[in-house]
């Protein structure tokens, strides 16, 4: 979740290609990545002070109506005040997770490119953690990954995940 900003606005979307990215981008990514860590811990340490709220998860049968849509997302607006956050937009082209990882790691959702490319890159590295959890061929599945406007699903929020810890 992004901290608190004065001004919110949607992010657009560069049409540039990233498939000849070369060894000095690579670095600057690491480096960004390297500084991430390290910002995401003070970050953990300004909210660990913070008392939790105490929420009861409802489980969905089915895809919850406008009512039941609208009543969870004035919930979580709710829970982010407490906390002193607020919900960022993030363009939904098709990368939205990469772009809302991209903002929560760079501070920029226009890195979304670089965080789709580290996300495949953990997917491949680490193809026996993940390849029980894609109900397709895992080559087909990687490719279709590797796109840009490809959603991304649970199984690449968790090689997030494991690629920034």
């Amino acid at each position: 979740m992004s901290e608190q900003q004065d001004h919110v606005s949607k992010s657009s979307c560069s049409s540039i290609s990233t498939s000849t990215q070369g060894s000095d981008e690579d670095v600057t990514v690491a480096t960004l990545l390297t500084e991430a860590k390290n910002n995401g811990r003070s970050l953990g340490k300004r909210l660990s002070h913070l008392d939790s709220l105490p929420h009861t998860p409802r489980v969905n049968g089915k895809i919850p109506d406008f009512n039941n849509a609208t009543i969870d997302h004035e919930s979580l607006l709710e829970r982010l005040g407490t906390y002193g956050l607020a919900e960022y937009q993030i363009e939904g082209d098709g990368n939205c997770q990469f772009r809302a990882l991209a903002d929560q790691i760079f501070r920029n959702p226009d890195y979304h490119k670089h965080v789709r490319k580290a996300v495949v890159k953990q997917l491949k590295e680490f193809k026996k953690h993940y390849e029980g959890y894609v109900p397709l061929d895992y080559k087909v599945y990687l490719k279709k990954m590797k796109r840009s406007g490809e959603w991304g699903d649970h199984v690449t929020l968790q090689a997030a995940a494991d690629r920034v810890t």
